[in-house]
């Protein structure tokens, strides 16, 4: 009697069963699965459908908003909103205090060592969630966003400067009492011809001594007299009040090459900073302004400088 039924394809090498599934002259063994392995299959099976009924996991049938809650009503929303509060409610007697301090000035934080300690860390904090994605880790700064860490300041370093742009922002239109300023796009708006942008630059490159005066210097000072002093002061130092940088010392926030200060003049820079207030809670902005103004940039109050950063010395040489 012969077999009619399909025999079973075995491999020769290890004498098991094929499924029949072959992929370039290489067979599938028909292996059972280790049963250890099948047990944790159906662990993970009945854990998904516990966790499914216990935590919030579905999205919510059409015409709800959100997810299905879970017989737990777990939040973890909820959970980081609770922690904030005790934080918030732990930090709070340090946070007056430091109010309190601020009305006399920077000096009065530094002379109370728990204050300042306490300051910097809520300052540093502050810093790394809102400010340093443009500013840099240590205020260092980057091509178009200004250094923190050196005395350099187009709307004054002091600290209660520096806690007024905190509130009040640069060029945020949303906050009516901004920082306000612009520079023409002299280039872009066609206010002067490239031959004019490419003398007063070559004239300017010479206030900060960063290229000898040229052949068209005589040109580039007649229309930086016209064009740019009014903001930028005669001898090129500034005016702090109109935000407007001094052209005379080697800080360029745009970059100073020849390349990168014609670009400037050509499309005229408007960066934009945040106003902070209604956005952080004020202790923080006094926490975040003393932070900054003790990365070592602050000015005038060298003797709080000084002391934050544990020296004896009693001047501070700029």
């Amino acid at each position: 009697m012969s077999d009619t039924g399909e025999k079973k394809d075995v491999d020769d090498f290890s004498g098991v069963e094929t499924t029949g599934h072959e992929w370039d002259g290489i067979k599938e063994l028909d292996n059972p699965l280790p049963r250890w392995w099948v047990w944790i299959f159906y662990a993970t099976i009945a854990w998904s459908v516990a966790y499914m009924i216990l935590m919030p996991a579905w999205p919510a049938p059409p015409g709800m908003q959100g997810h299905t809650p879970g017989i737990r009503n777990h939040s973890e929303r909820a959970n980081v909103a609770a922690a904030m509060e005790e934080l918030n409610t732990m930090r709070g007697p340090m946070f007056a205090r430091l109010q309190d301090a601020a009305e006399g000035g920077i000096n009065s934080i530094v002379a109370d060592p728990d204050l300042l300690n306490f300051a910097l860390a809520a300052g540093e904090s502050a810093f790394g969630d809102n400010c340093a994605t443009c500013h840099g880790a240590g205020g260092q700064g980057f091509i178009g966003y200004p250094s923190l860490a050196d005395d350099v300041w187009l709307w004054g370093g002091s600290f209660e400067d520096i806690r007024h742009t905190l509130h009040v922002g640069i060029r945020w239109e949303d906050n009516p009492d901004t920082r306000f300023s612009q520079m023409p796009a002299y280039g872009r708006d066609d206010l002067l011809s490239n031959q004019e942008i490419d003398a007063v630059t070559d004239y300017v490159m010479t206030l900060a001594s960063l290229a000898p005066a040229g052949e068209n210097a005589a040109q580039g000072a007649e229309i930086y007299e016209l064009q740019c002093a009014a903001c930028h002061m005669q001898d090129g130092r500034g005016d702090r009040t109109q935000g407007a940088p001094n052209l005379t010392d080697a800080e360029w926030i745009y970059g100073g090459s020849r390349e990168q200060i014609r670009n400037s003049i050509w499309r005229g820079p408007y960066g934009v900073m945040p106003a902070w207030d209604g956005r952080l809670d004020e202790p923080v902005i006094t926490a975040l302004a003393a932070y900054v103004y003790l990365l070592g940039g602050g000015e005038p109050a060298e003797d709080a400088q000084q002391a934050a950063l544990g020296t004896h010395a009693t001047e501070m040489e700029r």
